[in-house]
């Protein structure tokens, strides 16, 4: 395991310690596929090294790559809320060592510890609010109609813009 962590560094060290008391380190090798989409998430892991993947499943389309995560950042959320199913899939771009984290036990931690609960939930929601902005992004940028600017709800180039000569 290495020794930096950033996604653990913002915990208290006596939280962190907790949570670590649980972890194990594990490797994945690139290609590997870690989870999938709709599986049940059981548990979680914060990269030591290499980089994953994360995928949306796009009916009718190639699976669409949505974000890469790297060394020191949290990969999976899905485990702390029910139906407690992924929802998103990844796989290991490049080789992997990570920290493993056992869900229910990590849950079984939170609700115990409602200090360390709401830290670490804290920390989880600003993941999934960075991911959630991530996949909207990169689908607006794959599927969006053509002439939409990111942020902008309405189209560039429309009837109502002054862009440009009129017929």
């Amino acid at each position: 395991m290495s020794t930096t962590h950033s996604i653990l560094d913002r915990l208290t060290t006596a939280h962190r310690d907790r949570l670590m008391a649980l972890s194990t380190p594990v490797a994945f090798p690139a290609g590997t596929r870690i989870f999938d989409a709709d599986r049940t998430a059981e548990r979680f892991w914060v990269l030591d090294r290499g980089e994953v993947t994360l995928d949306l499943h796009v009916p009718g389309r190639q699976a669409a790559m949505v974000q890469t995560v790297a060394a020191g950042e949290l990969l999976g959320w899905s485990w702390l809320f029910p139906p407690f199913r992924w929802q998103l899939g990844a796989q290991a771009h490049t080789a992997v060592q990570a920290t493993e984290f056992p869900a229910a036990a990590v849950r079984d931690l939170c609700s115990a510890d409602p200090g360390l609960g709401h830290e670490f939930v804290l920390l989880c929601a600003a993941v999934i609010g960075g991911r959630l902005h991530s996949t909207r992004t990169r689908l607006l940028d794959l599927y969006g109609p053509y002439g939409v600017t990111h942020g902008a709800s309405v189209p560039v180039g429309g009837p109502d813009d002054d862009i440009g000569p009129r017929n």
